[in-house]
């Protein structure tokens, strides 16, 4: 359950009045939001990252040639 969900029961179940009931959400809210914000800064760095290997794979000699290879072969098939 997250913790804007619990400040609002919390808040209805224990007759806190609409003011604090507020403030409850407001501070449940303002935690969530560091958050979330480092789970995208995360995501964004591993992205990156992957992609940084995958363009090193792509240009190595071995796997550059391989795909001219096939490139070649299939320009020079004939039907």
């Amino acid at each position: 359950m997250s913790r804007m969900v619990r400040a609002r029961v919390r808040a209805l179940v224990c007759g806190v009045g609409t003011t604090l009931r507020r403030r409850a959400v407001k501070q449940a809210l303002r935690r969530d939001a560091g958050m979330v914000t480092s789970e995208y800064a995360m995501g964004i760095v591993a992205a990156v990252a992957f992609a940084v290997v995958l363009y090193k794979v792509v240009t190595s000699g071995a796997v550059s040639a391989e795909l001219q290879g096939v490139v070649k072969g299939a320009l020079d098939a004939r039907m």
